[in-house]
């Protein structure tokens, strides 16, 4: 198979969807690479190792696109992409179609074949695509709080783990799944008093075994949502609905009882946030200020440390990348039916039931559209 790699252009996002020795293990496998001169940069890894891997280095973006049969990316494609879109075109990738209308649009009018990391699950009901880069998010989401906690960026001026003789700052996190829970692990590294919450007391049992006193486990309901964040410094809202548009966790009501100067870190504005005030920012203009209550609301945070999150997702991605080429997409999916739950558009349908659902569409099962 052709594959193909562009350079990022979301704004400050560093990432690349293939490295260096990603590229080796397609080569070996008997695929051909293309790789856009400079699409490693960011990560630190230069054309020479690509080359040295035996990609081919091309100048421009859509000489990769028209070449590939298909392309590997991080991020969603950008509305300045969709002209590159192709039918037939295999787009392996993070999509989040459920917070991007227009996407779905430009792919369904150009019937990719949009395969998403995020929706990827496997029959113990993990995602082990998204995982990697919401273990980095979770991690980041508790050291970005404790830095615009500071009053310079318009925090109130606590330090998370405070001193002898201070209080600690309270961290309430909102759902427990991988980011809550790396979330919880800085945290409590920090020494802040932290608060997870989630609906599924299974997973608030787990947790509890982990860290045992060192963390006040709650159910999330609208009322302990609520009181809790009355009290809280920093909330990291984690919650998520593979695939589908995040719940509205956060009221916009809430915030006129929270504290001046604290700090929402909405992790999940990827899919749209879990607060009713979340809107994108970028890491150059990360936060902004409602009711008196400042936002972190970066839709590529691990964006921030591209080195690390572009090896660990490409030891991800690389084995279903793998089936994917060796196959091609309809018989890598017999195969491995895991990636299926991938597929979210297919030669114009939609074939992901949590994105039909967001928009109050119909949907295909892809193995209907494979048969």
């Amino acid at each position: 198979m052709r594959v193909g790699c562009v350079t990022e252009i979301k704004k400050k996002e560093y990432r690349v969807g293939l490295t260096p020795d990603a590229v080796k293990g397609y080569i070996s496998a008997g695929h051909e690479v293309c790789v856009q001169k400079g699409a490693g940069k960011g990560s630190g890894f230069s054309n020479q190792e690509y080359e040295d891997a035996g990609a081919v280095i091309v100048e421009k973006a859509r000489a990769v696109w028209d070449w590939a049969e298909m392309i590997i990316k991080v991020k969603e494609p950008l509305k300045e992409e969709y002209q590159f879109f192709h039918r037939g075109l295999i787009l392996y990738t993070y999509l989040h179609i459920a917070a991007d209308e227009p996407l779905m649009e430009a792919l369904l009018d150009s019937e990719v074949k949009g395969v998403a990391y995020e929706t990827l699950m496997e029959e113990d009901r993990s995602l082990p695509l998204l995982t990697p880069m919401s273990q980095i998010a979770g991690r980041l989401s508790v050291q970005e709080g404790a830095k615009y906690l500071e009053k310079p960026f318009g925090g109130e001026g606590i330090l998370l783990g405070g001193v002898p003789g201070t209080r600690k700052a309270k961290v309430v996190i909102l759902g427990a799944g991988t980011v809550g829970t790396n979330a919880c692990k800085i945290a409590v590294g920090m020494g802040a008093d932290t608060t997870i919450m989630d609906i599924d007391l299974m997973r608030l049992n787990y947790l509890d075994d982990i860290f045992g006193s060192r963390i006040q486990t709650l159910m999330s309901t609208d009322g302990a949502v609520k009181e809790a964040l009355a009290s809280a410094d920093l909330v990291i809202g984690s919650v998520l609905i593979p695939g589908k548009a995040a719940p509205k966790i956060i009221k916009k009501e809430y915030l006129k009882q929270m504290k001046p100067g604290s700090l929402i870190v909405d992790v999940a504005v990827d899919q749209g946030g879990c607060c009713e005030t979340t809107k994108v920012t970028y890491h150059d203009d990360p936060v902004y200020t409602v009711d008196g209550v400042v936002h972190y609301c970066v839709g590529n945070m691990p964006g921030s440390v591209p080195r690390t999150s572009t090896i660990a997702l490409t030891n991800a991605t690389m084995g279903y990348g793998l089936k994917i080429a060796e196959h091609g997409l309809e018989e890598a999916c017999r195969k491995y039916p895991s990636l299926y739950s991938a597929v979210n558009t297919y030669e114009g349908n939609i074939t992901c039931k949590n994105v039909a659902g967001s928009f109050g569409r119909s949907y295909v099962k892809p193995d209907s559209l494979m048969a």
